[in-house]
């Protein structure tokens, strides 16, 4: 593979709201995001600038974003861990008993797919999860819309399992979003 995966820096917003807007134009994007294009777009600079300095080295610790650059510089993939502790507000789905990593904004352009991006990216975010001392992850989780039957392929291909549990989507409660897991290596 060509492609460096790495964390974002927090000088690279321009980059981290290009690539989230190409990925909510995605034809899977209803049934991937909890966005639309629409409302990405509306979000002022300031926006895109703390998202970058959050997810990068820079941040909080508790959000790191991971991106596939290609070697012209293009960003053709990212993911974004997010750290949930049991004591504290649980971003999206169901809390846990235990500390766990949270994967989200999953996006790959389709003209890179079939490269083994989405696996790189995610092994990076896993393995960032894993190395963190405080808090010790036990799991790492992420959800999946039940009508996103190709997502949901690739994280059982990587080794997620559905835990059974789901959630309501947000604004259509006729629609679940499923979670997939899977436990720390031994």
């Amino acid at each position: 593979m060509e492609h460096v995966i790495r964390a974002v820096r927090a000088d690279e917003w321009p980059l981290v709201k290009e690539l989230r807007l190409a990925a909510l134009q995605d034809p899977a994007a209803p049934v991937a995001f909890l966005e639309t294009y629409a409302q990405g777009a509306a979000r002022p600079d300031a926006f895109w600038q703390d998202r970058a300095l959050g997810a990068s080295e820079a941040g909080s610790g508790e959000v790191r974003q991971f991106v596939a650059v290609a070697p012209d510089g293009r960003w053709d993939g990212s993911v974004t861990v997010l750290i949930e502790r049991p004591d504290a507000e649980v971003r999206f789905g169901k809390a846990a008993d235990v500390h766990q990593a949270h994967v989200v904004g999953v996006f790959v352009r389709p003209e890179a797919r079939g490269e083994g991006l989405a696996e790189e990216l995610f092994r990076a975010g896993a393995d960032w999860a894993w190395s963190l001392v405080e808090p010790r992850i036990e799991r790492v989780r992420l959800y999946v819309h039940e009508d996103n039957a190709r997502a949901a392929a690739l994280y059982r291909r990587i080794g997620f399992v559905a835990t059974g549990e789901s959630v309501p989507v947000p604004g259509d409660p006729s629609a679940r979003e499923l979670e997939y897991a899977v436990g720390r290596p031994v």
